[in-house]
C-alpha cells in the first residue's frame, strides 16, 4: 500500500511518519487483504492539530476519517479510531461485499464537479427586478468519479465509510439511479425515482 503523510504548513517529525505508517498498516491488514493506497494530511488550526485520512481500499471502498487534538499524535489517534470504528460497525458487510463484486455490474464512469457561487454585484435600484443580472455558479473543480450499481444498505454503507453527505449509485434492484444522504437530524434519506410509479 502507498502511503502519502503530508502537512500543510506544519513540519512533521520523521517518528510521526513511521508510527502513522505501521497504524495503517496495521489497520488495513486487519480488515483487507490489500489497500491500493492512504493519504494522511495533517494541518494546524489555531491552537490544535488536525489529521485527515483517506484510504482507497481494493474493494472499491473509500474510507475517511477526521481528528482534531492539541497535539499530531493525537490527532491521528483520533482520526485513525474513526475509521476503525467504521470498520468494526461494518466488518461482516465490508467482507460480503468482497464477495460479491465479482458478481455487480462494473461502475458507470462519471464526472464530479465543485461549483462556486459568484458574488452579486451591486444592483441598480432603477432597473427592473426581471432585468436584473442572475448569480451562476462557476466551475472550480472537476474529476472524474464511477456510479457503482449498489443495494441501498450498500450505497449507505459506502457513504458512512467514506464520511460523505449524500451518494449517487445506481439501485442494483431497479437498475435507476438513486440517492442517499444524511440528513441534518441525523437520519439518512434516500430518493428513489421508481417509487413514485
Amino acid at each position: 500500500m502507498q502511503i502519502t503523510v503530508s502537512g500543510k504548513q506544519v513540519e512533521l517529525s520523521e517518528a510521526l511518519k513511521v508510527r502513522v505508517n505501521d497504524a495503517l498498516k496495521t489497520i488495513t491488514g486487519k480488515y483487507f487483504d490489500h489497500a491500493q493506497e492512504a493519504n494522511i494530511t495533517f494541518s494546524r488550526a489555531r491552537s490544535f492539530f488536525t489529521c485527515d485520512i483517506n484510504i482507497h481500499a481494493a474493494r472499491g471502498l473509500v474510507l475517511r476519517g477526521e481528528g482534531e487534538a492539541a497535539d499530531a499524535n493525537s490527532a491521528f489517534d483520533d482520526a485513525a479510531e474513526h475509521i476503525a470504528k467504521r470498520l468494526r460497525r461494518y466488518r461482516r458487510r465490508v467482507n460480503d461485499h468482497a464477495r460479491d463484486l465479482a458478481h455487480r455490474d462494473r461502475p458507470q464512469p462519471g464526472r464530479q464537479y465543485v461549483l462556486r457561487q459568484e458574488e452579486e454585484e451591486p444592483q441598480d435600484v432603477s432597473v427592473d427586478t426581471a432585468v436584473q443580472s442572475a448569480t451562476y455558479a462557476t466551475v472550480v473543480a472537476e474529476a472524474p468519479t464511477q456510479i457503482a450499481s449498489l443495494t441501498v444498505s450498500d450505497a449507505v454503507m459506502r457513504m458512512d465509510l467514506a464520511d460523505q453527505p449524500v451518494l449517487m449509485f445506481r439501485n442494483s434492484t431497479t437498475n435507476e439511479l438513486n440517492v442517499v444522504y444524511r440528513r441534518s437530524d441525523g437520519h439518512i434519506g434516500w430518493i428513489d425515482p421508481t417509487a413514485s410509479n
